[in-house]
C-alpha cells in the first residue's frame, strides 16, 4: 500500500478522497452504531451529508475513467451523482418531518450507492485506488 498516486492526481480527485473518506467513516458509525435521533447523531448526520455533497459536486471535475468519451468525459458512474444528491435532499427533508422510514431510507440511498458502489468502482485495476491499495 503507497500513496503515491495521490501525490499525482488532480486538486479535484484530492478533495474528493478528502470529503468521501471521513464520509464514508462517519456513515459506518452512524448506521451501525449510534444511537438514532441523539443530538450526536443529528450533528454527524448534517457533516456526512455536508461531506456527501461535496463528494458528489467534485465528481463533476473527475474524468479519469473517459477524458475523451462520447459523453463529454462522464462516464456512467457519473449518473451516482443525481442519486447522491437527490438522496441527500430526501434525507434532510425526511427528518426534518419526523419521517423515520423515509429518512432511512434516503440515508441507506446514500450510502450504498454514493460509498459502497462508487467507492467498490474506484478498486477496479487502473483506479487511483486500486494502485493506492494494492500496489508494491
Amino acid at each position: 500500500m503507497t500513496l503515491e498516486p495521490l501525490l499525482h492526481a488532480s486538486p479535484a480527485i484530492l478533495l474528493h478522497v478528502a470529503t468521501v473518506v471521513p464520509a464514508a467513516l462517519i456513515a459506518t458509525y452512524l448506521i451501525f452504531a449510534s444511537r438514532k435521533g441523539a443530538p450526536l447523531h443529528r450533528a454527524l448526520g448534517y457533516i456526512y451529508l455536508s461531506l456527501m455533497t461535496t463528494t458528489a459536486i467534485t465528481t463533476l471535475w473527475i474524468h479519469s475513467l473517459m477524458p475523451k468519451g462520447p459523453f463529454f468525459g462522464f462516464s456512467p458512474v457519473h449518473l451516482l451523482i443525481p442519486l447522491v444528491l437527490f438522496g441527500v435532499y430526501g434525507a434532510l427533508r425526511a427528518a426534518r418531518a419526523h419521517q423515520v422510514s423515509r429518512h432511512r431510507r434516503a440515508m441507506l440511498s446514500v450510502y450504498f450507492g454514493g460509498i459502497l458502489v462508487a467507492g467498490g468502482l474506484t478498486l477496479l485495476p487502473g483506479r487511483i485506488m486500486h494502485a493506492i491499495l494494492f500496489s508494491g
